[in-house]
């Protein structure tokens, strides 16, 4: 629980800190298509640290249960893997990172399901 916590307000805090960062210090650096990159790495690192500080609060109160562990690392894992890929892409410019992007996706995408099974079961 307490981890989880941790972590969310951990990516909660960087989210806030790389937003500002690409707003004021990759602005005139990088082209416009790219600080839209950025800014999706930011927005979705910023939904998913909210989603973390869910998942410690619920395994507070529910009965500790692999699926919402496994739904915590998974969002930490696409945390890393969606919106480091986009902020390494808008860095570099190397395009094969795109390619990354969608497995974080999907790490997201797992990680809410396991979170709404475990709704349905533990709630």
């Amino acid at each position: 629980m307490k981890l989880f916590i941790i972590i969310g307000a951990v990516n909660a805090f960087l989210s806030v800190a790389l937003g500002a960062f690409g707003a004021h210090g990759l602005e005139g650096k990088v082209e416009q298509k790219y600080l839209e990159t950025w800014q999706t790495g930011v927005t979705y690192q910023m939904f998913h640290a909210v989603g973390l500080l869910i998942i410690g609060v619920l395994l507070g109160h529910l009965p500790a249960n692999s699926l919402l562990t496994w739904s915590g690392w998974l969002m930490v894992i696409g945390i890393i893997l969606f919106s480091g890929s986009l902020y390494v892409l808008t860095l570099t410019k190397i395009s094969i990172l795109g390619a990354i992007t969608p497995l974080g996706g999907v790490s997201f995408l797992i990680a809410w399901v396991l979170l709404i099974i475990a709704a349905v079961r533990f709630m």
